[in-house]
């Protein structure tokens, strides 16, 4: 049965928000996860949503463990996978076909209640391990996706996005070499046993890439005051974009 045209739309426009039935429906997508790929008659992806979340969107850290984060205009984002080390295999793997195709993946940061405020599209440059925290609280391996967001054009018809990509592809200064992008997509390399000590210094560190430049400030006067140094100022911003 068709969907009323409310659930559907044919372009997207960065900054605006939309909900969880707009982008299933409008790119013929998955109803859950944070990687939806659309196939075609081939099995190739035609195009992909990439979701993340706010910091307050309200997500429970037993459905987002994921220590995703913007940092100007790269998306750092973690793998799909909520549970134990990670692989480089379905969804996952499908990410991987934009080095040598220009699939368009559009991004989407979940601000809470099913709203998605579209970033743009998303061009990838490389993607590593990392260690992180899981939802059960155990250290894993993770793999994670740096990609750049294109936030230009500003309007995204779905029907030309892969023009629109190939493009920006066509035009970068950015892409790895295509040699070194080629990979063994198999399960991440073995890591010692886990400690306490790593657990936490993780969650830590996950927490610390959260802050803002200016919270970051506020933590480390509050540090130095509580190792013993006594006349601790934040001076606040200093016109960097808190480069520091």
């Amino acid at each position: 049965m068709s969907q009323p045209l409310s659930h559907e739309v044919e372009f997207f426009t960065v900054g605006e928000t939309y909900t969880n039935d707009q982008i299933r429906f409008s790119l013929n997508v998955e109803n859950l996860g944070g990687i939806r790929p659309a196939l075609d008659g081939q099995k190739n992806v035609r195009h992909a949503a990439i979701l993340t979340a706010e910091k307050d969107s309200g997500k429970l850290f037993s459905d987002n463990p994921y220590k995703d984060r913007i940092e100007g205009d790269v998306l750092v984002y973690t793998a799909q996978g909520r549970v134990g080390d990670q692989a480089l295999a379905g969804r996952n793997k499908r990410l991987l076909e934009q080095y040598h195709i220009p699939v368009p993946f559009l991004g989407f940061s979940n601000i809470g209640k099913q709203s998605y405020r579209f970033l743009g599209l998303l061009e990838l440059l490389r993607h590593y391990q990392e260690r992180q925290v899981d939802r059960a609280c155990g250290l894993r391996l993770t793999w994670v996706f740096e990609f750049r967001i294109h936030a230009t054009p500003s309007v995204v018809p779905i029907a030309f996005a892969r023009q629109i990509m190939a493009g920006i592809i066509a035009n970068s200064d950015s892409r790895p070499d295509k040699d070194a992008a080629q990979i063994e997509a198999g399960q991440p390399s073995a890591m010692s046993e886990d400690s306490e000590t790593l657990v936490r210094q993780e969650a830590l560190r996950a927490q610390m890439l959260q802050l803002t430049p200016s919270g970051f400030e506020h933590f480390l006067h509050s540090v130095m005051q509580q190792t013993g140094f006594k006349e601790v100022e934040v001076v606040g911003k200093s016109g960097d974009g808190g480069i520091d």
